[in-house]
């Protein structure tokens, strides 16, 4: 599948979660019914992986953490909170970077608006 595909199926996904649950929950709520669903969908997906990154000289092994990973293309990063700030597009971009994806997907589940809340971050072309 490609990214674009895997895309559609995670958006299909989050709605159904959002449908579900509504706003107002923990991320880690929202994380794991995302989970489950995307595994319905027939999707590989890893929670919580560990981004290793190189600083000079010096690999640290887990900087970071992605929330979800889904068919080892897409990164995920799932929000509960009252508005995507500017730091939180930046945090997706270096997820993309320092992983070698492409695609990665912010989406915010504490919204009156779910399909404005669910925002395509790109890292090159796809």
């Amino acid at each position: 599948m490609t990214e674009n595909e895997i895309s559609f199926l995670i958006r299909k996904a989050i709605f159904k979660v959002y449908s579900n649950l509504g706003p107002g929950l923990f991320e880690s709520v929202y994380e794991k019914a995302l989970m489950h669903e995307l595994q319905m969908l027939a999707l590989e997906v890893k929670s919580q992986v560990a981004l290793p990154f190189i600083y000079e000289t010096l690999r640290f092994d887990a900087g970071y953490r992605m929330d979800l990973l889904v068919n080892e293309k897409v990164v995920v990063e799932v929000k509960s909170i009252e508005a995507i700030n500017d730091v939180h597009h930046k945090q997706m971009l270096t997820y993309l970077k320092l992983s070698g994806r492409k695609l990665g997907i912010l989406v915010n589940f504490n919204t009156g608006n779910i399909e404005g809340s669910i925002i395509r971050k790109i890292n090159g072309t796809i």
